[in-house]
């Protein structure tokens, strides 16, 4: 079994036409096709079928693929590390974050650390909870950032960096606006603006409000912050978000009212995966963040 049949293998599955793949691999069609059939007889089993002029998976076909993507993925991984090795002031780290740490953390974090290492770069992705869990997991990136951090996640590594409180966020309106704390239960009667359901701050938020002995009647939904900020500006609803979030400003026709009995917070800190080594450029970036956030605690 050689890497360049694995290749191919991996490029007809996506394309689902010998063809296509050949083009894109700058090969010949038939170069192609002979490379699939010695990985057939090598492995004994068909890979694929064909179709009209396509080509689709087999059963066994699909599973294989599975297995492949994971080993290229793994060799890949280790030809980083190699080049990273030799020169470990390079390479480029894939960081996921989630839109509530996208405004003011990561820039934050991220300046400061290509300021002494400026041939460090980044590849960043925007994921939920769940996908960026799993993606640290599969090696699709090599650390991220999340709050709440993961406990008890089976192949992560979570270090907290700190702890926030939520605030609620309501209209100028609202019968609260002008008041300088609240209880959560003074907002049994109002109707939410959340997260859907399924993610995490959307979670956060309906638990607390059941520990105060209510649950929130959720009226309206949105996908990020500034969706949720827009809500409560039109005065559809009230939120409870992360003070890091609204800290640098509060949007239009709202006010932002800490809540006390009970606080409502979350940690947020950066995930790396436990069952594999992660490159010296990644390991560098991770001890910054955790050397930053223990400054910045002592000066608090």
């Amino acid at each position: 079994m050689e890497l360049r049949q694995l290749q191919y293998f991996v490029e007809v599955a996506k394309r689902e036409h010998v063809t296509e793949a050949a083009v894109h691999l700058h090969v010949a069609q038939s170069a192609v096709s002979l490379q699939i059939s010695k990985l057939e007889d090598e492995l004994g089993v068909s890979l694929f079928e064909r179709v009209g002029r396509n080509v689709k998976l087999t059963q066994i076909g699909r599973s294989f693929l599975v297995h492949v993507n994971k080993a290229l993925k793994e060799l890949d991984n280790a030809k980083q590390n190699v080049k990273e090795y030799l020169d470990p002031e390079q390479g480029t780290i894939k960081v996921g974050y989630p839109t509530s740490l996208a405004s003011h953390l990561l820039p934050t974090v991220i300046s400061a650390f290509r300021e002494d290492n400026p041939k460090i770069t980044f590849h960043l992705r925007q994921g939920s909870y769940a996908s960026l869990i799993e993606a640290v997991k599969s090696g699709d990136l090599d650390l991220a950032f999340l709050g709440p951090v993961p406990t008890n996640e089976p192949g992560i590594q979570g270090t907290t960096l700190f702890t926030e409180k939520l605030s609620a966020l309501v209209h100028i309106s609202h019968p609260l606006a002008k008041s300088k704390r609240i209880a959560l239960t003074d907002l049994r009667t109002d109707d939410f603006a959340l997260f859907p359901k399924g993610y995490v701050l959307q979670q956060i938020v309906v638990d607390a409000c059941k520990q105060a002995g209510f649950s929130p009647n959720i009226a309206s939904e949105g996908e990020d912050m500034d969706a949720l900020k827009g809500l409560v500006s039109a005065g559809i609803g009230t939120t409870l978000l992360p003070d890091s979030t609204i800290s640098d400003s509060v949007p239009r026709f709202t006010v932002k009212i800490p809540v006390t009995d009970p606080q409502v917070t979350r940690t947020v800190g950066i995930i790396i995966p436990k069952t594999r080594e992660i490159a010296p450029s990644d390991r560098t970036f991770y001890q910054f963040v955790i050397n930053f956030f223990t400054v910045l605690e002592q000066y608090q």
